[in-house]
């Protein structure tokens, strides 16, 4: 049984794809008598097979060695393209996470979408965003993975877009497909290069090959940059991280997806590219840099925002760049560790900010107030999954930045600066959300406002529960440092020491204090309860994202519409001018020799035996 089991297990990605072909019929419209509803069981009929496979295959691989199965699909001389298959432990357990948050966010979806006349089509697209996703979890080869990838660009597209009568839907999954193929076109010009350098593109030889390469400083920096550019598009990375905040204009429950395993498959990629990244220092700075910029700037930029969903994206992109950091520290573990619990957390936010959306009919903080007496169950998910977001109490996060901060020796001390501030204004900005939605008086749109049917109060509810029990789940894998293990060997002094044996109680006081400001400003009134920061220019500022997006209108926007425009004056003006010049010239010739044609035979004759001859003398006078 166990050996079937890792023979068969290549087919778990294929449950969501044979599940979004299945569900074609009522998403084209085909079928009508039944209605949509029969599409929405088959997914997710296939999508806790997918889980069932996933839990039985995760028990058989934990705490055995990797197994990689190959199955070639173009061999020809030096040339031999093979789809690779990794079953371990991470990768199974990565793949059994995807296929766990689409269960819940389809089971969620019945209820979220039951009014929608397209669930169907939804539904079919889901299945396509979770077989991309799978796939890239257990796929070994950069090949296939990057073939996934470009899945995900597309059914991210039409996921955003699902809504497309609405002008704004249009633009923002524009806009996001467009951003993501920058990284995707550089991306490939990085996987081209590698498999020409290392001759294999399979993730496994490519580790044993980054041990010993030797490559030019400026090849191997080359070479990085490439291959971050597509994760760094995947996870909404500064440059290339607006997409995130206008996805959020499609359904909430393909939300709950995207802010929870689909930026985490870019990560995930970047995670197995590691020892190809190292070969150059310049490429670890730059995915340091931008990371922290990232973490730092998105968690700002969260706090200004207005709109719900917006200001929970935000922080997706300040986690994902944590994890950028991690990466570029060459600390593999807490990458990992990071996308685990972020991704349950912000999983179980969405859905209790997916359930305010559908009662209120808004995402308008402003317009919200008083929730938590009407909906219990909502208020619960949203303060565990808050809760787990940020290291104050021990749940995920909390442990998971323990063990960053402490486990490492060579943690520097600006990397638990950065932790500091990120968490604290995390946690400020996850309570300035409750305070404006949950408490105060409620507006019209909460005055009458149920909780939500079970469709989507029981994959809600389960999450809660996970989320509690994260930290027994990494106490059952062995994940947790414990508190009476030295936290180093190494000894140290002065400031350095003072500021890694405090990082844990910093880390937990950061955490408070961001509590405590959002909660005496947003639940106790001890100032006025704004919704606004109080100076004008600071809070538009952040509102409009450090106005990136102008700035790419004054930079690269202006730079390609003049070179555009350059170029069709020079493709109108001279390249056409040129040809239309070699028209008339022709045109004229021909007119002229017309008038010399005489129709005696002799005269051709003799014609074309001077102009061999002369061609003849300047060939010999050539040599």
């Amino acid at each position: 049984m166990s050996q079937f089991l890792l023979q068969t297990s290549w087919c778990i990605p294929f449950y969501g794809l044979i599940g979004a072909i299945l569900t074609l019929p009522w998403a084209m419209g085909l079928v009508r008598r039944t209605g949509p509803r029969p599409a929405a069981y088959i997914n997710l009929l296939m999508t806790l097979l997918a889980f069932i496979h996933g839990s039985l295959l995760f028990r058989i691989t934990w705490n055995h060695p990797a197994l990689n199965l190959t199955y070639s699909w173009l061999t020809a001389p030096d040339l031999d393209i093979s789809f690779v298959i990794e079953i371990s432990p991470v990768s199974v357990g990565a793949m059994e996470l995807v296929a766990g948050l689409s269960l819940v966010a389809q089971f969620y979806a019945l209820g979220y979408m039951e009014k929608d006349w397209a669930i169907a089509r939804f539904y079919t697209l889901l299945g396509f965003f979770e077989a991309a996703i799978s796939g890239i979890a257990l796929s070994d080869s950069m090949f296939l993975t990057y073939g996934l990838l470009e899945m995900l660009t597309l059914s991210t597209y039409l996921l955003v877009g699902f809504w497309y009568a609405q002008p704004l839907v249009v633009t923002a999954a524009r806009d996001a497909f467009l951003t993501k193929r920058v990284g995707d076109v550089l991306l490939l010009m990085g996987v081209v290069a590698l498999s020409a350098l290392s001759g294999s593109l399979s993730f496994s030889d490519l580790e044993i090959w980054a041990e010993t390469a030797e490559l030019k400083p400026l090849t191997a920096t080359l070479l990085g940059l490439g291959l971050i550019a597509g994760p760094i598009g995947k996870c909404a990375q500064f440059p290339l991280h607006l997409w995130l905040d206008e996805a959020m204009e499609g359904p909430n429950p393909a939300s709950i997806m995207r802010n929870s395993v689909v930026v985490s498959a870019g990560a995930f990629v970047l995670i197995k590219l590691q020892p190809v990244l190292a070969l150059s220092p310049i490429t670890d700075g730059v995915l340091i840099a931008l990371g922290s910029a990232t973490a730092i700037g998105a968690s700002l930029v969260a706090i200004a925002q207005i709109d719900i969903k917006r200001a929970l994206s935000h922080s997706t992109s300040a986690y994902l760049g944590l994890v950028f950091i991690a990466v570029g520290l060459k600390q593999v573990d807490i990458a990992l560790l990071l996308l685990l619990t972020h991704a349950l957390a912000k999983a179980l936010l969405f859905m209790s900010v997916g359930s305010i959306i559908l009662t209120t009919s808004t995402q308008d903080m402003t317009e919200m107030g008083g929730l938590w007496s009407r909906m219990p169950a909502t208020t619960t998910a949203y303060l565990v999954g808050a809760s787990g977001m940020v290291a104050v109490l021990p749940l995920g996060t909390f442990w998971t930045m323990r063990r960053w901060v402490s486990g490492f020796w060579e943690t520097p001390w600006w990397l638990v600066l950065i932790l500091l501030l990120v968490n604290g204004l995390t946690a400020l900005n996850l309570t300035r959300v409750f305070g404006l939605i949950f408490t105060g008086e409620p507006q019209p749109k909460t005055r009458r406002t149920p909780e939500v049917p079970w469709q989507m109060a029981v994959p809600m509810v389960s999450m809660t529960i996970v989320t509690l029990l994260i930290p027994l789940m990494l106490q059952q894998w062995q994940l947790l440092l414990s508190w009476s293990a030295p936290l180093r060997d190494i000894p140290a002094s002065g400031i350095t020491e003072l500021i890694h044996q405090t990082a844990v109680p910093l880390l937990w006081i950061s955490g408070l204090i961001g509590v405590a400001v959002g909660g005496a400003i947003y639940l106790y009134g001890v100032v006025e309860r704004p919704v606004r920061l109080p100076w004008k220019s600071v809070q538009e500022l952040l509102a409009y994202d450090f106005y990136i997006d102008r700035l790419y209108d004054v930079t690269v926007v202006f730079l390609v519409s003049r070179l555009s425009a350059i170029s069709a004056w020079v493709d109108r003006y001279i390249i056409d001018g040129v040809v239309n010049a070699l028209g008339l010239a022709t045109l004229g010739s021909s007119e002229g020799l017309k008038y010399s044609i005489s129709g005696q035979s002799q005269f051709y004759v003799l014609t074309i035996t001077i102009a061999v001859g002369l061609l003849i003398i300047l060939m010999l006078w050539q040599f």
